[in-house]
Order: C-alpha cells, then structure tokens, then sequence
C-alpha cells in the first residue's frame, strides 16, 4: 500500500453525535466515525483484517506474500481479497484497453516509488502485457508464470475500506463512516462531502451528498514527487498520465469507487462506470471539469461538460 496521502482531501463525513476513531494503516490515516463508542474487541478486529491485508498485498513490505511472489516464489493458497481484487482488475484493464494492470509494481519501482521511498526515476518501464493469462488465481492456488510485483494500489485501499466497514458492522447499528483519507464507505447516513481541487487544496470545486454507498477519489497531485511524475501510470507505456488531474467516484462499494477513479484517468473509464451504475467527475489539467450524466455532485465551476 501507499506511504502517502491517495486521494484528494474531502470535508469531514461525520455521523450525528458521532464518537470518532482515528488511527494510521497502510500508510494513510484513517477516521471511524460511528454512534457508539467503538469497544476494544472492535478495534481489535480491524487491527486483524489490516495486518492480514497489509502482510498479503503490501510491495512496501519485504515480508509481504506479493513481495515473496516477486522474488520468485511458487505458488501460494490464494489470499483472501484475491478473487474479488483481481476479477476487478481484469474488467477494468480489458475497459482500459490495459492501461490499467495489476503487474504495473515494478513500473511504480522504476520512477523511484518502490519500496525505499528514493523517488529516483529511471527510465520508464511499461507492464507485462497479457496480464491475466500470466496471473492466475482462480483456482485454489495463486500462480504467477514469471515472478512480478503485483501492485493493487488502482482498487486495494477501497477494497480494504468494504472490508473495515463490514467488520465492524457488529458494532455500528447500520450507521457508520469510515474514510481511509478520502476513499470512504458511508452507511445509515447523510454526508456531504467536499471535492478538493487538485491545484489548490484550500478550495473545493463542489460538493456531494452520498448515502449509503461510497465515493473515492484519485489525483495526480497526491503520491507525486520530481518531475510531473505521480502514481498513476498507463501500464502500457510506465509513464505517468498527463491529461486527467483528479477523479471522483460514487459507487455502490469503495473498491468498485477505488477503481473507477483510477479508470476515468483513460480512455473507457466512462464506459465502464455506466455499466456499473456508478457517478462521477472528472478534472482535467486544463482545467476542465466533466461529470456523468445524471451525476448529483453539486459543482462550483463553469468550465464543465457532461460526458
């Protein structure tokens, strides 16, 4: 997962007279916003699924199961998370026409976001093409034909967000939010949120109100170091995305929100969340702004299309 910040900040989702629950994981702060006061064996709980998350799917971690596969390991059980992460990624890469590709790790690690955080870029490096004919995990066994970096950053932070909430659903009386920094799932409640604007995080460029289902955001001005270079990449190419500045998401789970942001930085993004039923906006860096049509996000800016 991610040492820095993945989305685009967003006003405060708090539930009414809510007790909150702050604390790091993966790299990102997270905020639980819920009626009750979240007991010591809830906390525990969310303490496991993270540290069973982090130590599956983590390529910050030398001790990680996707670092191990890396180094060339056989195959594994397959992890929990797996099925669902990668049956994802393969609808949004065959959408992307493969910009978007679980095995983009060691692309991340050639711009110098690897595992020591040098932030030393070399010469870009695009993905393994053919991706889910090299991965399998369909099966009881993950097996991966040549050792590779899975990196699940595109989807994995909502994924684990669906997790979180559903773990504590125990404990939450059906009302709840939880935010991992700006991918968050809000359940029983009314929030309005706030969409930051990628140039000037003292500004909003509107707001939405979301119940009962998430909204995630990406931005090229987070996870962003040296020249212009930021975490999201076209797999095809290993180069960063030059035209698209932020994303917002609302969806039905965080990990289908996690991954439409990521989507909507390519060609067939829009598709893809038309299938799914889902909302968005969209900034470009010319300063353009674009919405699905139908979308509910209130927008401050004029320079605006609906696509």
């Amino acid at each position: 997962m991610s040492p820095l910040p993945h989305s685009p900040g967003q006003l405060a989702a708090t539930v009414p007279r809510e007790k909150t629950w702050e604390f790091d994981a993966i790299g990102t702060r997270w905020r639980v916003d819920t009626v009750d006061e979240m007991p010591d064996d809830a906390r525990a709980a969310v303490d496991r699924v993270i540290e069973a998350f982090d130590s599956t799917w983590s390529r910050f971690r030398t001790d990680s199961l996707v670092s191990l596969l890396a180094r060339g390991a056989g195959p594994v059980p397959v992890p929990t998370d797996a099925a669902a992460m990668l049956d994802v990624f393969e609808e949004v890469s065959l959408a992307t026409s493969g910009a978007v590709n679980p095995l983009v790790g060691a692309s991340l690690d050639r711009l110098g976001y690897d595992a020591s955080y040098s932030f030393r870029a070399g010469d870009p490096l695009a993905a393994p093409t053919n991706w889910p004919a090299r991965v399998r995990w369909r099966d009881e066994r993950l097996v991966l034909d040549e050792p590779a970096m899975i990196d699940v950053g595109a989807l994995g932070k909502g994924r684990l967000v669906d997790v979180v909430a559903r773990t504590l659903e125990p404990w939450t009386e059906g009302r709840a939010v939880v935010d991992a920094s700006g991918d968050l799932l809000v359940t029983g409640v009314m929030q309005r949120i706030g969409l930051e604007h990628p140039f000037d995080a003292k500004r909003a460029i509107g707001v939405w109100e979301v119940r009962d289902a998430a909204l995630c955001a990406s931005a090229a001005n987070r996870r962003a170091w040296g020249d212009g270079l930021h975490h999201v990449l076209d797999a095809r190419t290993g180069v960063p995305v030059r035209t698209v500045a932020a994303t917002w998401v609302v969806a039905e789970t965080a990990m289908r929100a996690d991954a439409l942001a990521t989507a909507l930085f390519f060609d067939g993004g829009d598709e893809l969340a038309h299938r799914w039923g889902a909302e968005w906006v969209r900034m470009l860096t010319n300063g353009r702004v674009e919405w699905s049509h139908g979308c509910s996000a209130e927008l401050f800016t004029r320079t605006a299309s609906v696509a």
